[in-house]
């Protein structure tokens, strides 16, 4: 089975790509969603936030306000540093779990993790191919702004709280430019499918 990390900043159409590979047959686990289920109440890295950031940090159902907490971290970067050396390595984990099943079970050729950030956190050697999506800054900050509610000063902030994208592009294998029309990314991705399709059957050939 291919590995695939699909990565990429903030607001750079990640969730769009996933989407398409996915329809396209590809095993697709999101990684927010594991730290998501790794933040549930009474889980130890719920109990770790709680103690670190305290209860404010809370819903009235004991859930951890993801817009609080996102608040906090995407202004001070040691805080961003102590929620990622918390969250990554469990994450991590998870996937590896998830790839080592999937493999039993030999239904799928090409398995993609969804993440922003596999090459900050140095996991990207554990994929085959790495994915990356970006685009123009202004289509970024409009479509945070857009998305998010916040003001293009917030929107840079935290844009500029993740690595640029010139800095990930020596890492990537595929480079998908979401800048312009829908149909141009779907045909993009489309393209990189058939890219991947190509590298799973090298792989189940010994030849990758």
């Amino acid at each position: 089975m291919l590995l695939v990390a699909l990565t990429g900043g903030i607001a750079t159409g990640k969730s769009v790509v996933a989407r398409i590979l996915e329809e396209k047959g590809c095993y697709l686990q999101k990684a927010d969603l594991i730290a998501h289920e790794l933040m549930s109440p009474g889980e130890e890295i719920w109990k770790a936030l709680v103690q670190h950031f305290g209860r404010g940090i809370l819903r009235d159902n004991n859930e951890i306000d993801r817009q609080k907490l996102g608040r906090i971290i995407f202004q001070d970067p040691v805080e961003r540093n102590y929620l990622n050396r918390l969250t990554h390595p469990a994450i991590m984990e998870k996937i590896r779990q998830t790839v080592r099943q999937l493999e039993k079970e030999g239904e799928y050729d090409i398995y993609v993790t969804e993440a922003a950030l596999v090459i900050e956190a140095g996991f990207h050697q554990f994929y085959d191919r790495i994915i990356l999506t970006h685009c123009r800054l202004e289509i970024q900050i409009e479509r945070l702004c857009q998305r998010d509610g916040i003001t293009r000063e917030q929107a840079l902030g935290k844009i500029r709280s993740q690595s640029p994208a010139e800095e990930k592009i020596p890492f990537a294998h595929y480079l998908i430019d979401t800048s312009d029309s829908l149909k141009e990314t779907i045909e993009q991705t489309e393209r990189v499918y058939l890219s991947l399709y190509q590298d799973a059957w090298l792989k189940k050939s010994g030849l990758l």
